[in-house]
């Protein structure tokens, strides 16, 4: 299991910036998937990004193409979301998950259950 620790959300306006951050330690393995998801209010948990960790295959859900970049930092354990030109619709949670059963593919259901472990979250807000 490992554990998942999100940081960087905040409040912000429409078209600012923010980069989330989340630390990852515990029992990793080699080829593994690391993904964004988040939750607005009253709706179900949708996935972001998700990218393999030991392989290629860097994916974004439909409504972050352009805007969002996933990344990771192997010597900090750390991987990002770079958020650009937010919008209203961007509000929620956001939470860092992790699959260690192994890598994620193209066309991979976003549904949450594709991933073993989550972090506690980071609210992003952006207003009008």
């Amino acid at each position: 299991q490992v554990q998942l620790v999100e940081s960087g959300g905040g409040s912000v306006q429409t078209g600012e910036s923010l980069t989330l951050s989340c630390a990852v330690s515990g029992n990793t393995v080699n080829k593994f998937c690391m993904g964004w998801f988040r939750q607005a209010p009253s709706k179900e948990r949708e996935g972001v990004a998700r990218m393999n960790i030991g392989a290629f295959g860097i994916y974004y859900e439909d409504s972050a193409k352009g805007r969002f970049t996933i990344s990771q930092d192997n010597a900090k354990n750390t991987l990002y979301l770079q958020m650009n030109d937010l919008k209203p619709n961007d509000t929620g949670i956001y939470y860092c998950a992790a699959r260690m059963r192994g890598y994620c593919w193209d066309r991979m259901d976003w549904t949450p259950v594709n991933f073993e472990d989550w972090g506690q979250g980071t609210q992003v807000t952006v207003s009008s």
